[in-house]
């Protein structure tokens, strides 16, 4: 049996890897948490891993089957893919990797899709009775507003429009962007949720973190919050096509319990290692599942107000 672990498209995810390699040794002490990258000599995380490959561009042709290739050569049996264009491309691809023995830890390509497309993801939101911003018409338009792509990822071409002069004829020509109510984030605290789901598709565990501080589009400061743990089993206990972990982003107002959803990432958040340090451990359910054919029941057994501070830290070659 394959036990060795594939992280791909490792850069900077060095709490990442060091998550599985701790939750792996614990079952498979010879076992390995290989990794990929575009630049190996240049990701941190290539150097706290058991061993790096380079690799082209997710997107390029021949990237599948050069991912099957190192999997055969590494005896991989499970395979974490970290950024969003990698999903599709994987889900694909699915069936053929489980034939020579190696798991990939990705939803289906249905589910992916309606994650990258922010106008499939409020109407899954909806259908779970969960709310989303109001959508505003953007030729009769109440202020402030807010605008983003609907397939946009990396807090990339965000706008908050206050005011008449500020929605420019470039941005209501865009036609990317949706346009919606703002979410006064004076009023409202922001959450993402790590969730993992099992191949049942059924919810196992769910951590919502608190966004306190937010640098290039990731947390930076933030802390568990089991308050908002029950919202979460009531409305996301299953869903098609979805397996392993993911990270629902919402906004949360703690006066009149309002909760407004906005997006789905369905892999690891940037975020996670506070999940992991709370003892949300999501490599170990991931090995009970996929390398040890178990299947783990609902836990909610982590530790709630634990705060993360992170810092700048550097590896040396």
């Amino acid at each position: 049996m394959n036990t060795n672990i594939l992280i791909t498209s490792a850069g900077k995810r060095v709490a990442l890897v060091r998550a599985f390699k701790e939750s792996l040794q614990r079952h498979f002490p010879q076992a390995r948490v290989y990794t990929t990258d575009m630049c190996p000599e240049m990701a941190p995380a290539a150097y706290v891993s058991d061993g790096c490959t380079a690799v082209p561009r997710v997107t390029a042709p021949e990237y599948p089957d050069i991912l099957a290739r190192i999997c055969a050569e590494k005896r991989i049996g499970l395979v974490i893919p970290t950024i969003d264009t990698e999903l599709a491309v994987l889900a694909a691809e699915k069936e053929r990797f489980e034939a020579r023995g190696t798991h990939l830890c990705v939803s289906s390509p249905e589910f992916i899709r309606l994650c990258r497309d922010k106008r499939l993801t409020g109407a899954f939101f909806e259908s779970k009775g969960i709310r989303i911003p109001a959508p505003v018409d953007k030729n009769k338009p109440r202020f402030p507003l807010f605008a983003k792509p609907y397939d946009g990822s990396l807090s990339a071409d965000l706008h908050h429009i206050r005011c008449a002069e500020e929605l420019t004829p470039d941005i209501l020509a865009n036609p990317r962007l949706i346009f919606m109510e703002y979410i006064d984030r004076s009023i409202y605290k922001e959450y993402t949720v790590d969730i993992y789901y099992g191949r049942d598709h059924n919810l196992k565990m769910a951590v919502p973190r608190e966004r306190i501080e937010i640098r290039a589009g990731e947390i930076n400061k933030g802390r568990t919050v089991k308050a908002l743990e029950p919202y979460i089993r009531q409305h996301l206990g299953h869903i098609d096509g979805c397996r392993g972990c993911i990270c629902v982003q919402l906004f949360h107002e703690p006066v009149t319990a309002d909760t407004v959803a906005i997006e789905i990432n369905p892999r690891f958040g940037g975020g996670y290692p506070l999940s992991y340090a709370a003892g949300a451990d999501y490599p170990e359910l991931l090995i009970r599942e996929y390398l040890l054919d178990q299947n783990p029941d609902y836990s909610g057994n982590w530790t709630d107000n634990l705060k993360m501070l992170r810092f700048d830290d550097a590896v040396f070659v």
